[in-house]
């Protein structure tokens, strides 16, 4: 989402290397292209004006360390004040109140609050352990309430069945009352959208609103809206008293304007980020790991709480053991570590949280790596079980036939078993005990 702003910010900070303080000139320098680049990702205009003085008044007459070049010192200058502009730092988002908490989305049509609140229910289920009852409020929309029930079957939450020809308060209140019969921890209730803001929406949202009592208010918004998220954003606040908001789409091609610039106007805060088209693609939003993101310094701490959750520790041990015996590392194995990296968002969406991620898509964009990764699990798919098992079988004709089944050129096949070939020697240079020996040297070398 941020790509177009963070390569901009990082040429903007290029300009400040090799000066020995931060003086008018250079800031000034600065701050004009900094402007540029967040008025290019559609960041509202007063959100602009008040984040470039707010920056203009810390980087004046900065002293810059001895270990800190200016670009650096910018650099910090920066994140606190894009930290701040999204919500400062604070205590991560937590279901608050007595079960069951009715937490009501509310948003403009096409932003996506159906298969939020699928999203939504399903972080609460995985991560806080909680019962969730879903219910549609939409009446309008065709097919809504059937989506929201298979999507409640998918991430295995209840769902509430209505009547469409009921009222939507009607359907709320009636919610509300089985997930209190049920003892389920939260209701999370979807609500119909509009093209445009109009009174009726507003009318029928604060209708639902006071049939359940929302303990949480979530604005659901399109990070793709630009300035017309804004404005949407502003109408809801006025009609709601809203508790957060949602952004969704920040995987796609939107140039990050809606981030920076709803809180802002809102007051509220953005507690999750929708990252991909797949129920478990929900993240908690937090503005230091962003800020750093957007200013190219990644998001480690993310990755790693990713690889945690994801990867198959099952699958990970299996492969050492079989390292640790001097086993053959074979194509199903390849194939094994190919899916659990798909299974984290694909090499773009690890891309995203490595430091310096501006600079390496350059090389290789994460579209491009995406593809190479399906690319290489539909070759290996081609393959019969033999030759997964023991590739060095591929010959010319095996290779024609497996490029032939998997679409690809003969010459992608080749590349990877060449790979393959180069993971294969770096695994039996562990047999023998190496590996263990390896572990063994780590283990006594780190801290008590």
């Amino acid at each position: 989402m941020f790509d177009h702003l963070t390569a901009r910010l990082s040429r903007t900070i290029e300009n400040l290397r090799g000066r020995g303080r931060i003086t008018d000139e250079n800031v000034a320098a600065t701050l004009r292209e900094t402007r540029i680049a967040l008025l290019e990702a559609d960041v509202a205009l007063p959100v602009v004006k008040a984040f470039i003085e707010a920056v203009r008044a810390k980087a004046l007459g900065a002293e810059v360390l001895a270990s800190l070049t200016p670009g650096q010192a910018f650099i910090g200058i920066l994140h606190t004040e894009l930290v701040q502009l999204m919500g400062g730092s604070g205590a991560p988002w937590k279901l608050r109140g007595r079960p069951p908490v009715v937490m009501l989305l509310a948003g403009l049509q096409g932003a996506g609050k159906t298969t939020t609140a699928a999203k939504l229910a399903r972080w609460l289920i995985e991560r806080e352990r909680k019962r969730v009852l879903l219910a549609s409020t939409d009446v309008r929309r065709p097919a809504a309430m059937l989506q929201l029930e298979r999507l409640a079957g998918q991430v295995q939450a209840e769902y509430f069945t209505a009547a469409s020809d009921q009222a939507p308060a009607s359907i709320a209140r009636a919610a509300l009352e089985r997930a209190r019969s049920g003892v389920f921890d939260a209701l999370i209730v979807d609500t119909a959208g509009r093209l445009h803001v109009d009174e009726s929406l507003m009318a029928e949202v604060r209708d639902i609103d006071a049939a359940v009592g929302s303990a949480e208010r979530l604005f659901v918004v399109d990070a793709m809206a630009g300035q017309d998220a804004v404005n949407a954003a502003r109408a809801f606040g006025a009609a709601l008293e809203l508790t957060g908001v949602i952004l969704t789409k920040a995987d796609g091609d939107a140039r990050g304007g809606a981030a920076l610039s709803v809180r802002q106007v809102t007051g509220k805060p953005i507690v999750f980020v929708g990252v991909g088209e797949k129920t478990e693609a929900l993240e908690p939003f937090d503005p230091e790991r962003m800020a750093s993101r957007i200013l190219g310094m990644g998001d480690v701490v993310s990755l790693v709480e990713q690889v945690h959750r994801q990867v198959d520790i099952q699958e990970a041990e299996r492969l050492t053991r079989k390292a640790l015996k001097g086993k053959s590392f074979d194509m199903v194995d390849l194939k094994s570590q190919l899916e659990q990296l798909q299974r984290m968002g694909g090499v773009g969406a690890l891309l995203d949280k490595l430091p310096g991620a501006a600079a390496r898509k350059g090389a290789m964009s994460a579209d491009q790596g995406d593809r190479e990764l399906r690319r290489q699990i539909a070759i290996i798919n081609s393959m019969t079980p033999p030759e997964r098992r023991n590739p060095a079988i591929i010959d010319g004709s095996r290779r024609r036939r497996i490029a032939g089944g998997s679409g690809v050129q003969v010459q992608d096949v080749n590349r990877l078993l060449k790979q393959f070939l180069q993971m294969q020697r770096a695994m039996k240079s562990m047999k023998g005990g190496r590996l263990r020996q390896l572990m063994g040297a780590l283990k006594g070398g780190m801290p008590p």
